[in-house]
């Protein structure tokens, strides 16, 4: 009799063998009907068919498909559909293994209200009323000075009155403050007309949408204007308004006016986490910036999660543009958009400067989830130090090692060790060589890699799961044939950091790894090497002088090490022994070591 279990996978084998070579939505259910994820593909027969047949190195996919007992389709006509039917079905059901869509901020709008001569203001309310909206700014700094620079050229009001035709011709309203001081023309008791006021409102969107060009043509059109009429303070007025929007398009200029209308997207992404950029432009000038932070679920390459962004995005800010930038390829087709991958000039920065506001976001980020939760920022760093340094598991016991010696001599090995990527202090240890004589900075790491585990293995202490040998392959070369007698081979990793160019070896590979200065992984490599040399030279430092402390006191004839300790003990350091009476040293060591002492730093001198 077949089990339950037996029949589940004869079913999914049934239903993926029929599937059709089409676009379209996937989703997973669990034995209880529950849906577990929902994706989209270019052909649905391939991509499912893909989760049961390839060996996924990820846990988290190998649970999922584990768990899948039902699949259900959605055929769609293009890709671009299937991508907007999954990210509206992932909205519905919130399915457990799908990218998370974290973006908990509430960014202001520009409104236009729907009314009688337009009021322009500032709203992080979006009614649909017919008002026209224009945002979100990431920025409320841009959107004030935008909003700002309005006001300055364009008088609108900033009542909320009814200012319908009926109400201004009853004389319901009187001019206010605002119409005194110039900010207003004083629609409400029919000094200015609607039709005039609406040319404003015009000019007004087109700065918003960041045409600057039709509103320095009016603009200029009737500077000269008045200027034709004799009126030259107006004239004035209004060139001093021209030169405000052509300062602030210069501003708002990204690389050329010439690029036209584009959105631009780019991803960074880590092991948690990936951030997508969003751009838009209007005639070289960015009007709009947003960053979309995206939580992995299942080991999402960047192509996935940013397909997954770009129509998030598009749905919500809409789709204005007819050509879109990427930083990364893409196999997506948006009907009536071209998509490209700009490689030089100014096209190209732009795209650079979407990926610097991506990755200034996700520091600001970092930096506040190492305030809140310092334990998720720690877990972030031990899985990438994980990914980066090719280990089985995550370091969260590190020892770093480290020589100090001067011309061979007094040479001590600091060994330091770090929990969580924090120095652990109380188990920082310092080793006085034995074994080896002279400067040989091979075998004496090899003395002290071999002292340090065979004193673990012995007592059933904790092993480290990375080691960390400050030096290149030399080095760790010398501390690996330890790590063999002691049979450790496979139960730690053992890596050398080379000082010059941070070069990362590993045993047995003659080509060294080179992380990324930002990378965090090399940061924690960087303060452990750091920490070990500090630790080392600070305690090479304190025995040397030790040495040389007592050796000037052991060459005074019939004082032994009991006398120096007493002098010490009394004195504090040799300086003050030097300058003490034979009175104040014989009250320690009697008469005739008190002689012997003078007698001794007097022929020296």
């Amino acid at each position: 009799m077949r089990t339950l279990l037996a029949q589940m996978q004869e079913n999914l084998k049934l239903i993926v063998q029929t599937l059709p070579n089409s676009p379209g939505v996937y989703q997973y259910y669990d034995k209880t009907g529950k849906i577990l994820y929902i994706g989209k593909a270019k052909n649905l027969k391939k991509r499912v068919s893909s989760y049961f047949t390839k060996t996924h190195d990820s846990g988290k996919t190998r649970l999922l498909v584990s768990k899948i007992a039902d699949i259900q389709t959605i055929v769609v006509d293009t890709e671009f559909d299937a991508l907007l039917l999954e990210n509206n079905l992932i909205k519905k059901y919130l399915p457990k293994y799908n990218v998370m869509l974290r973006d908990d901020k509430t960014y202001p709008w520009i409104c236009i209200k729907n009314e009688a001569f337009p009021r322009v203001f500032k709203t992080r309310k979006l009614i649909k009323d017919g008002s026209e909206y224009f945002g979100p700014y990431a920025s409320v700094l841009i959107l004030n000075a935008l909003l700002d620079l309005i006001k300055e050229i364009y008088p609108l009001r900033t009542c909320n009155y009814d200012l319908r035709p009926k109400n201004i011709e009853a004389g319901k309203f009187k001019v206010c403050l605002e119409y005194h001081i110039g900010n207003c023309l004083g629609p409400c008791e029919g000094f200015q007309s609607e039709e005039n006021y609406d040319k404003n409102i015009q000019a007004v969107r087109e700065i918003i949408k960041g045409n600057y060009n039709d509103a320095i043509r009016y603009m200029t059109d009737l500077m000269q204007d008045m200027a034709a009429k004799l009126d030259f303070e107006t004239a004035q007025s209004i060139k001093e308004k021209i030169d405000l929007v052509k300062n602030h398009q210069a501003k708002s200029t990204v690389v050329s006016p010439t690029i036209g209308n584009v959105d631009v997207f780019s991803i960074i992404s880590d092991e948690t986490s990936a951030y997508v950029n969003f751009l838009r432009v209007n005639n070289g000038a960015i009007i709009q910036s947003h960053t979309l932070e995206l939580k992995k679920k299942l080991d999402e390459s960047n192509e996935e999660l940013l397909e997954e962004a770009i129509v998030e995005i598009l749905e919500r800010f809409g789709r204005h543009s007819k050509e879109i930038f990427l930083s990364i390829p893409l196999e997506l087709e948006i009907p009536d958009i071209k998509i490209s991958v700009p490689q030089i000039g100014d096209k190209k920065r732009l795209v650079e400067l979407s990926e610097r506001n991506a990755k200034y976001y996700r520091l600001e980020q970092l930096k506040q989830i190492k305030i809140v939760d310092p334990d998720r920022h720690t877990n972030r760093i031990m899985a990438q130090m994980k990914k980066d340094l090719r280990m089985p598991v995550e370091p969260r016991h590190i020892e770093g090692f480290d020589n100090s010696n001067i011309q061979g001599t007094h040479p001590v090995s600091a060994c330091v060790v770090f929990k969580d990527g924090k120095p652990s202090k109380k188990d920082y240890r310092i080793f006085n060589v034995k074994t080896v004589e002279g400067p040989d900075d091979f075998a004496t790491m090899e003395e002290v890699i071999y002292r340090r585990y065979k004193r673990v293995l012995e007592e059933e202490g904790e092993l480290p799961q990375l080691i960390l040998i400050d030096g290149g392959k030399g080095q760790l070369s010398a501390a690996l044939k330890s790590i063999d007698k002691l049979g450790l081979r496979g139960k730690v990793t053992v890596i050398g950091i080379a000082k010059k160019l941070e070069e990362i070896f590993f045993p047995g590979d003659s080509i060294p790894l080179y992380l990324d200065k930002t990378s965090e992984t090399l940061k924690v490599l960087q303060h452990v090497r750091n920490e070990s040399h500090r630790f080392g030279i600070s305690k090479h430092r304190n025995r040397r002088s030790k040495s040389s402390f007592n050796s000037e006191l052991e060459g005074i004839p019939g004082v032994g090490e009991k006398t120096i300790q007493e002098l010490l003990r009394k004195f504090k350091s040799v300086k003050r022994i030097k300058s003490a009476t034979k009175e104040e040293l014989a009250e320690v060591v009697g008469n005739s070591r008190a002689e012997k002492i003078l007698n001794f730093f007097s022929n020296r001198e």
